[in-house]
């Protein structure tokens, strides 16, 4: 491996390694709340914050944007705490709704760009292996806030206050991987060890962490999609983890 694929592969699995951060602790506590569809909706709702910032021509303007992308999240989060709260019985289906709406709201907002199709693949699939570093240093500063009001006020969180931090957790996540990404990172490693009772988050860690060495390298041995590798990877070590588990039992 030469010197310049080290200078975008070593960023990008930084970029992961801060997105598991705060990810696989809300990605157990979101399996145990049966939202599993409420980080694609949070995520897609951010991201049609960002859509807009675009259309407002306010990319030169990066602090506005986090700000957009931001009250777009936590909108959506309010919103998913209305949902959790009123209506619990089909909240998987309002939760999926909303994040299709969302999605659709996006497609239309950027129907009139000629780079429209560029831009949602960037949304969706992300560019993780061109992260810069002012990114990671921003990133790194708001998930070590967020991971200290869950480790020292989780229990007092509520609804809304989870569900606030869990906007501005994918908010910065989204625009480093991804929304597919995002997912897999908060799905994938707790799905994958939901019947673990000791350890389980160690289990976590090392099964998101795998993914996105392996699946980094792979990108950049086969000069593949480094996103989308990064979600099959991890897929499937999770799925070989859950695998070994199942067999032990």
């Amino acid at each position: 491996m030469n010197s310049i694929e080290l200078d975008i592969l070593l960023p990008a699995f930084i970029a992961g390694l801060l997105v598991l951060a705060t990810h696989i602790p809300l990605g157990i506590k979101v399996l145990e709340r049966g939202v599993i569809f409420a980080d694609l909706a949070v995520a897609q709702i951010a991201g049609l914050g960002i859509v807009l910032a675009g259309l407002l021509n306010l990319t030169g303007q990066p602090l506005l944007v986090q700000v957009i992308a931001a009250f777009s999240a936590l909108c959506g989060a309010a919103l998913l705490t209305w949902i959790e709260r009123n209506l619990p019985e089909v909240k998987e289906a309002c939760i999926g709704l909303t994040f299709v709406l969302a999605a659709s709201g996006g497609i239309l907002l950027m129907s009139r760009d000629v780079h429209a199709g560029e831009h949602l693949k960037d949304l969706l699939v992300g560019q993780i292996l061109w992260v810069s570093y002012s990114q990671l240093i921003a990133t790194a500063l708001l998930s070590a806030v967020l991971l200290v009001i869950w480790r020292w006020q989780q229990a007092r969180l509520g609804h809304l206050g989870f569900y606030a931090l869990f906007a501005l957790a994918v908010t910065a996540s989204v625009q480093l991987v991804g929304v597919y990404l995002v997912f897999a990172s908060l799905i994938v490693p707790a799905l994958a060890t939901y019947r673990i009772k000791e350890r389980r988050i160690v289990y976590a860690f090392a099964i998101g962490i795998a993914g996105y060495a392996i699946g980094l390298l792979l990108s950049a041995i086969f000069d593949l999609p480094g996103g989308a590798a990064i979600v099959w990877t991890m897929a499937i070590v999770g799925g070989l983890t859950a695998a070994v588990i199942n067999a032990r039992r």
